[in-house]
């Protein structure tokens, strides 16, 4: 059977954003969300959600290139001279792996995070974090440990079949070491018992999932368990990524074809806690 997830991630971080994400679930195959709780928009994006019961919204984790919930004195480990996150993925990898005080400020901030989302009420539909940080086996170990005292039963491990990929548009479908740390993410989440995709799509073609490319993915969905995330919104805004076309991927997931596609092949359609 056929089933899929669609995400949007940095829900919180801009009005554009909150705008895309709920046009694109009122009007397009958008099941999913994941909320920076320390967005700029973020209360904003909650208001918005909890008009939107049928959306799914879970926590998106920010520990690189973001604001932290925590005072930046309680974190010094993790943020820059401006106090918020490093931009630096490597450096601060790497600091996390081999600094205890590090650790320890690691994980107060993932609880943080949590807490965070538990105060808004909502019912946490998944957990992920940004730019996939944790693909860290640190990371990804913290997050499990805090994430199921707060309701935690289902993660993304972006493991993605770049094979059709190729069949889609000829991009390239090489090996890569994202590959490797997501299986063995995957595998370690459900052993813990979390509902993960078989299959992912979004990290090779990130900020450019056109409307193109999600038909040609539709066209050729896998069996199984598969979930496609994107980065809507209705135009760039403060702190976007430089070069993602932003209104190109709310095209792709209010596309009419892509309803037609779904129909016809009987695709379950639906969020994480949908198919727990």
């Amino acid at each position: 059977m056929k089933r899929l997830i669609v995400t949007a991630d940095d829900f919180g971080a801009s009005p554009e954003v909150n705008d895309a994400v709920e046009q694109a679930h009122r009007d397009g195959i958008l099941t999913a969300t994941s909320l920076m709780v320390a967005g700029n928009a973020a209360a904003d994006a909650v208001a918005r959600a909890r008009a939107l019961p049928t959306l799914g919204v879970g926590l998106h984790i920010v520990l690189v290139e973001g604001r932290p919930v925590l005072p930046a004195d309680n974190i010094p480990a993790l943020v820059d001279a401006t106090g918020n996150f490093r931009s630096d993925m490597a450096r601060a990898g790497v600091t996390i792996f081999t600094s205890p005080a590090a650790r320890a400020q690691l994980a107060a901030e993932i609880e943080a995070q949590f807490a965070a989302f538990a105060a808004t009420g909502l019912t946490l539909d998944h957990v992920n974090a940004h730019k996939h940080f944790h693909l860290h086996p640190t990371i990804a170990g913290a997050i499990l440990r805090i994430g199921q005292r707060y309701g935690m039963r289902a993660a993304r491990a972006p493991v993605e079949p770049r094979r059709l990929l190729r069949q889609v548009d000829g991009t390239d479908a090489g090996p890569r070491v994202e590959t490797v740390w997501a299986r063995l993410v995957r595998a370690r989440l459900r052993r813990a018992g979390m509902l993960v995709p078989d299959q992912v799509f979004g990290l090779a073609w990130s900020g450019a999932m056109t409307a193109d490319r999600v038909r040609g993915i539709l066209e050729r969905l896998p069996d199984g368990l598969t979930e496609i995330y994107t980065h809507p919104a209705t135009s760039a805004y403060p702190g976007s990524a430089p070069g993602y076309d932003y209104r190109g991927e709310l095209a792709a997931l209010v596309d009419p074809l892509a309803k037609t596609i779904l129909t016809r092949d009987r695709v379950a359609l639906g969020r994480f806690a949908d198919f727990a």
